[in-house]
């Protein structure tokens, strides 16, 4: 898999970079994606959307190159982007926005239109459809969000933060809504919230001040739990020895 970084370096406004000289691949599979707030998670998804392009060094995936105008077009309608900032569009309603998100990644539109309906199906806003997005709850707003990312049959879903203001029973449902999609779809999502971590995912992928500290499958993530910790906060545990200990080092 799927996307590769090559000596990528990206900052914002002249500042000091944010990703410096990064080399990496996000794995296949289901991937949570940790870090400090800071640490570089929503660029690198950022610069894996196309949405950012590195001021050094390449993005690509399956030979698609990011900074390519050749291959851009075709990178992006296999790639899926949800950002933490929503952008709605003014008076659409929740189908017409995942429709029109649909549209723009090349689908037809009464394959857009067809489409986005089950996409709210499978977030459980489906009885939504027809509610303009100004009148949902910033949960519910979400979940269009992923619906948008679901609609037009994307093969990498790139998840900022996905289940902020979402409470829990719904945050279960969308972790196995992202369990049950085919093996050939793969999932990295950004969070800070690790309790679902061992239901439905294969990999974590950890990231402190632009570097990753660990990237590997669940179990051996867990394996850094410190001794003796109940089985419900390994993965807290694990993931607070991890990003401990690369501040020590520091």
């Amino acid at each position: 898999m799927p996307i590769h970084f090559s000596a990528c370096s990206f900052g914002y406004h002249r500042r000091k970079p944010v990703i410096s000289g990064f080399d990496g691949e996000l794995p296949p599979g289901r991937t949570v994606f940790l870090g400090p707030n800071g640490a570089g998670k929503s660029t690198l998804l950022g610069l894996a959307a196309s949405a950012l392009l590195p001021r050094t060094g390449t993005v690509t995936y399956r030979g698609m190159n990011t900074t390519d105008r050749r291959t851009l077009a075709a990178y992006r309608r296999r790639i899926a982007w949800m950002p933490q900032q929503l952008a709605a569009v003014p008076g659409l309603t929740a189908r017409d926005q995942v429709a029109y998100v649909g549209w723009l990644k090349g689908m037809s539109r009464r394959e857009a239109w067809e489409q986005s309906l089950r996409a709210l199906q499978r977030v459980e806003l489906g009885d939504r459809a027809d509610d303009k997005i100004s009148r949902l709850s910033g949960g519910q707003q979400r979940r269009v969000g992923v619906a948008q990312s679901l609609v037009h049959g994307a093969e990498v879903l790139l998840l900022d933060e996905p289940t902020a203001g979402m409470d829990p029973r719904r945050r279960s449902v969308f972790h196995q809504t992202l369990g049950n999609l085919p093996p050939t779809v793969h999932v990295i999502l950004s969070t800070h919230d690790t309790a679902d971590l061992e239901t439905v995912y294969d990999n974590v992928l950890v990231l402190v001040d632009g570097r990753i500290r660990f990237q590997g499958p669940v179990g051996e993530f867990l394996a850094h739990a410190e001794p003796g910790t109940v089985p419900g906060r390994r993965a807290d545990s694990a993931y607070h020895v991890l990003t401990e200990r690369d501040r020590a080092w520091a």
